[in-house]
């Protein structure tokens, strides 16, 4: 629907929605700008303060993969007229927490009434205009680093239907309670500094390109990261890390249906070698919440990154390379 719309032609606007990309970047002077972003659902979880973080999270991820530093927040919610108002305090609590965490002040907000809770956050954030990393920088002998399991989307709606198992659904939440705060300060460094294209982010890392996984599933977001950078990707399927219980979720049925409509309209840019399993192939589009970040970096780097990661408490690991143009666009091999 966006395509059928007339764009606006404006120079301060360096990435807008035609671009594809996880947060709008809107230059407000030389050295500065702004990185901005909504997302709002409705609950996954049945503790109304979990689903306050989870929200949080969420929204300010965004933010964060475009190696930008988080600010203010704007509240939206939407909750049944004579429903129980000390839930949504529980609500608005949880996100705070998570608000205070990531150093972003709410200043306000919108509430409607509506028969169905919904919640979540505008976030406007600050970054250097000629240091924004987007998912469109890719370069071909790149590896591919992500920082958080799958299996989010299949565990939360076993929980929907009751019949999670409590270690799963701790797993699941403390995925999506964890802030990608910390990935990108090592990404980006101390100073905030974010690179795009050859230049590098930091003075250890160069990093090309950068997206967070979430409602598109890994393989929608690798679609748009190969597509933007005019590449190709291997994804080794064994390195993927899962959530416990996140491959039991879907050999049971509990498949959400933004797993099957992120399947339906990106695994005709899919080869799979190697015999994966009917359940591996199906994680691969499962929509993910707050998930985590999937990095394009230099093949030189990318052991150092890594260690980094882990020396910040951030479990990364390598699951593919970039590859040059060709078809098809994403390999996934079982190996």
């Amino acid at each position: 629907m966006l395509g059928k719309l007339a764009r606006q032609h404006d120079p301060n606007v360096l990435v807008g929605f035609d671009h594809a990309d996880d947060a709008g970047v809107y230059r407000i002077a030389p050295d500065s700008a702004l990185v901005q972003t909504v997302d709002f659902f409705t609950p996954i979880v049945d503790d109304p303060y979990t689903f306050g973080q989870i929200a949080a999270t969420n929204s300010l991820s965004d933010v964060y993969a475009m190696g930008g530093r988080p600010l203010t927040a704007l509240a939206m919610v939407c909750f049944p007229e004579k429903g129980d108002l000390e839930i949504l305090e529980r609500i608005l609590a949880g996100g705070l927490s998570k608000m205070i965490e990531a150093g972003c002040t709410i200043i306000g907000g919108h509430s409607i009434r509506d028969d169905e809770t919904k919640f979540g956050y505008s976030v406007t954030g600050l970054i250097d205009p000629k240091r924004v990393l987007t998912n469109s920088g890719a370069k071909p002998g790149d590896r591919l680093l992500l920082t958080k399991a799958l299996g989010t989307g299949v565990i939360s709606t076993a929980i929907k239907k009751g019949v999670a198992k409590d270690i799963w659904i701790d797993g699941a939440v403390a995925s999506m309670t964890t802030l990608n705060k910390g990935a990108t300060e090592v990404i980006t460094g101390s100073n905030g500094r974010v690179g795009t294209g050859a230049s590098p982010v930091n003075r250890s890392f160069e990093v090309h390109a950068m997206t967070d996984v979430t409602g598109f599933g890994l393989i929608g977001h690798a679609r748009e990261m190969a597509l933007g950078s005019g590449v190709s990707l291997r994804i080794h399927a064994n390195r993927i890390p899962l959530l416990d219980g996140a491959l039991d979720c879907v050999r049971a049925g509990h498949i959400p249906g933004g797993l099957k409509a992120n399947r339906e309209f990106a695994e005709c840019v899919v080869e799979y070698q190697g015999g994966l399993a009917d359940e591996l192939k199906a994680i691969l589009y499962d929509p993910q919440t707050a998930g985590g970040l999937l990095i394009s970096v230099t093949n030189e780097d990318a052991a150092a990154l890594l260690n980094a990661l882990a020396a910040a408490g951030i479990p990364a690991g390598e699951i593919g390379e970039v590859h040059p143009d060709s078809k098809p666009v994403i390999t996934v091999t079982a190996g």
